[in-house]
């Protein structure tokens, strides 16, 4: 099989929507991912950003070493173990999950965040169609 003249077909199909930012021929979605710069790509917009965008993974660490100390070593495996099983909690996939158990369990069930007022983008109140997005998850289509 010639994979050149596949990958030619591949690289001038468009894309299903959501799946990556440009569209047929290389040309960017503005609409969906704004305005961009050159300056944007090459330098961070400010310092303390990587710190942000980190955060969350940067607490867990710090929480599952004090515990560590604290408690010993079975302490932050028990906790991994039950972080791992509350994320494999999902509905079906044309529901968007709360994470309940998750967030019980980091502690912020109880705080109002950001995301909880404004929502988060990813998780837009799109209903799709729920017989052909199963068929898609148990790789039948």
């Amino acid at each position: 099989m010639n994979t050149r003249g596949l990958r030619s077909q591949l690289k001038d199909s468009v894309p299903v929507a959501g799946v990556g930012s440009y569209v047929s021929y290389g040309v960017q979605d503005t609409l969906r991912t704004g305005f961009t710069s050159v300056k944007n790509e090459i330098l961070p917009g400010h310092p303390l950003e990587l710190s942000e965008k980190n955060f969350q993974v940067n607490q867990e660490k710090m929480t599952l070493a004090t515990v560590r100390n604290i408690q010993g070593l079975h302490a932050p495996l028990k906790l991994q173990m039950e972080f791992r099983a509350a994320r494999q909690i999902q509905r079906l996939p044309f529901l968007t999950s709360s994470n309940l158990a998750l967030d019980t369990l980091r502690g912020s069930d109880e705080s109002i965040g950001f995301e909880d007022v404004l929502n988060d983008p990813a998780q837009s109140e799109m209903m799709g169609e729920p017989h052909m997005m199963m068929e898609y998850q148990l790789g039948l289509l």
